[in-house]
């Protein structure tokens, strides 16, 4: 196939049989691989194409070509070459000549696949022996691990042991402290509401004490202390009454009598205390009222248990803002002061409110609540003014009670502000 793929390169195109003057034209590397079926079929069924090609064959290898023309086969030649020659120049007895050369091709294969067969055999027996040494050195070595992880597992085991024993004696041990522990907490919590209560009250006697401190620092620094404005606030308030007093009695703005100088007790005027006397309930709107008539009475409001008792389904947004408004409203009717409290101690930031005119609007600083800002807000005025807390908590108004100002139930200021 190669020799005649070279003879089609070098045959004018006119020369080349017709079925190969495609494959004359393909890149020599090509032309033996791409075109050998029709090359073989060519060089069978075309004497002249054939003869063609023996004459080259001849004019490379003359003696082979001559030897075979004789019928001797030489020796040294290759089976390849031996068999092709015959096959084109086809001398007497050719077809014997190409079976020779294919049994000494398949005796080449066969002896070479057996050396190699050989050399592999002789490897893996080679790796069969390095295997059985590696297997016998890796044996030894599990066996010595065995060994000592056994006498590992013995220390282990009688370790185990002495742990056990000592776990059972600490529980045993744990078991008498948790025993006495328990009849310790039994009787430290006896003592411990006391503890807790008065450590409760001290804390909030501390707390109030740093917050009047510090508004005393803070009055001091502009000019004028608490005691001044609480001062101020009882004169505002006996100004007020006595104005209101002389306004009920319709007493003379001047003296035209000489026992109108003569110095007398004068009557008490009414106080935050006093109202409940009028055999009024304390669900009663006119009992509000009358507490807004006291002169500059300070009404502080408890928000949220406000706006929970009366619209607690809102927002806690709306809940403000629909209180604020009732408020400002009823500062308009009345000129009380207001402050409304809300809690303010889990609060992530500050609250937009908008306070009406005449409204207070303060928030309990984080970890305090606004219980205790509200006893601050009473502390803090000066005794004998008149004061009134709207919260229906229990606790708030036991304590405010005890520090002189009225409590005032929710619903009250409720039904007050849904009068108009």
């Amino acid at each position: 196939m190669e020799l005649a793929s070279q003879i089609l390169g070098s045959m004018p195109s006119s020369a080349v049989p017709l079925p190969l003057r495609g494959i004359a034209r393909f890149d020599p590397r090509k032309r033996a691989k791409l075109g050998s079926a029709p090359i073989a079929a060519q060089l069978e069924s075309d004497k002249e194409f054939r003869e063609l090609v023996a004459e080259a064959l001849g004019t490379g290898w003359p003696e082979l070509v001559a030897s075979l023309a004789e019928g001797v086969v030489p020796p040294a030649a290759e089976p390849v070459l031996v068999a092709a020659a015959a096959y084109l120049t086809r001398p007497p007895g050719w077809v014997e000549m190409v079976e020779v050369a294919r049994a000494d091709l398949e005796q080449s294969a066969a002896a070479a696949e057996g050396s190699a067969q050989e050399q592999t055999l002789n490897r893996l027996r080679e790796q069969l022996a390095a295997q059985k040494s590696s297997a016998k050195e890796e044996s030894d070595r599990l066996r010595e691990q065995l060994k000592a992880a056994r006498s590992e597992i013995s220390d282990l085991r009688r370790k185990l042991h002495d742990a056990r024993e000592r776990a059972r004696a600490a529980d045993a041990r744990a078991a008498e402290v948790e025993e006495a522990a328990q009849e310790i907490k039994a009787a430290a919590a006896s003592a411990g509401s006391a503890g807790e209560s008065e450590l409760r009250r001290l804390r909030e006697r501390l707390a109030d004490a740093e917050r009047q401190l510090e508004a005393t620092r803070r009055a001091a620094r502009e000019g004028r202390s608490v005691e001044d404005t609480k001062v101020r606030m009882l004169l505002d308030a006996l100004q007020d009454a006595a104005a209101g007093l002389r306004r009920e009695l319709a007493l003379p703005s001047s003296i035209s009598r000489p026992a109108d100088s003569v110095v007398s007790v004068a009557p008490g005027r009414q106080g935050v205390q006093a109202v409940p006397a009028r055999a009024l309930a304390d669900d009663d709107p006119v009992l509000l009222d009358q507490l807004l008539a006291l002169p500059q009475i300070h009404l502080i409001v408890d928000g949220y248990n406000v706006t929970k008792t009366g619209y607690g389904t809102l927002t806690l947004a709306d809940q403000r803002n629909r209180l604020l408004t009732g408020l400002g409203a009823l500062y308009a009717q009345t000129r009380t002061e207001l402050t409304c409290v809300f809690d303010g101690a889990e609060l992530n930031g500050p609250v937009p409110v908008s306070a009406p005119r005449g409204v207070r609007v303060m928030f309990s600083a984080p970890g305090q609540i606004a219980d205790d800002l509200i006893r601050q807000l009473v502390r803090a005025e000066p005794a004998g003014r008149a004061v009134a807390v709207v919260s229906s908590d229990r606790e708030v108004a036991e304590s405010v009670r005890r520090m002189g100002a009225r409590p005032v139930p929710s619903g009250l200021l409720l039904r007050r502000l849904g009068r108009g």
